[in-house]
């Protein structure tokens, strides 16, 4: 088996096979609280890539985030805080969300045989799944706006990192091996690697050092969400 990083959603017809598995990142934060939200127990969830679109599931009864450039948009019950999807309200709903860049790297990804979610927060899980299908895997980086982005990228490096130390997966390309390399760079403190990044400093401006360290946090949540038709359902 062979496995492939995508750093942007732009670039990922460029990656794409029929059988492969995609692992769809967004570590700060729509791919954390996806996770978060599954392992509180909201039913399903519905990516969608504009903000009318998840209006329009609103107007129609169901409950919708919404969150642009790090903020949650006006009107809507929830942004892209993993801490929003941590009450009782969500449990058993289904929630349409569209974020800045998240949700743009699943639609990117539609044509794929099976997507998963990702981030540290179910990192091990992933990882466990990943070696079972025994398929091609394509780690898709949300990034920021179509651009390249570390916090991702350390994600993309930590599975491939273990696929190849632990299991049979191969690496014939040099995003991969570029990130693995990072990865391993800043394994052991990736808050202090992430310091200087864009979208860490985002997110700092807007008071969210709390969401940060959360999504950098390891294997908190053990679950795995999985897109079915238009929904996300807990696998």
């Amino acid at each position: 088996m062979k496995i492939e990083v995508c750093y942007t959603p732009q670039a990922y017809n460029l990656f794409h096979k029929d059988e492969a598995v995609v692992v769809v990142i967004d570590v700060f934060r729509a791919t954390s609280a996806i996770v978060t939200a599954f392992y509180n127990g909201v039913s399903k969830m519905i990516p969608v890539a504009t903000v009318q679109e998840a209006k329009d599931y609103q107007a129609n009864g169901f409950m919708a985030a919404a969150e642009r450039d790090g903020e949650m948009i006006e009107g809507f019950e929830l942004g892209n805080s993993p801490f929003g999807y941590m009450n009782f309200k969500i449990k058993g709903k289904t929630i349409a969300i569209s974020t800045t860049n998240g949700t743009q790297a699943i639609e990117s990804s539609r044509k794929a045989s099976k997507i998963i979610i990702g981030s540290f927060l179910n990192l091990d899980v992933v990882c466990d799944y990943l070696v079972a299908q025994k398929k091609d895997v394509i780690l898709v980086c949300a990034g920021w706006k179509n651009k390249f982005n570390l916090e991702d990228t350390l994600f993309a490096g930590a599975v491939v990192n273990k696929l190849t130390s632990e299991s049979d997966f191969q690496i014939d390309c040099d995003s991969a091996i570029a990130s693995k390399h990072l990865y391993n760079i800043a394994k052991d403190d990736m808050y202090e690697f992430l310091s200087n990044s864009s979208h860490r400093n985002r997110l700092a401006k807007l008071d969210l050092e709390r969401d940060i360290k959360y999504c950098l946090s390891l294997n908190l949540c053990p679950i795995i969400p999985v897109m079915e038709g238009k929904y996300l359902v807990k696998m």
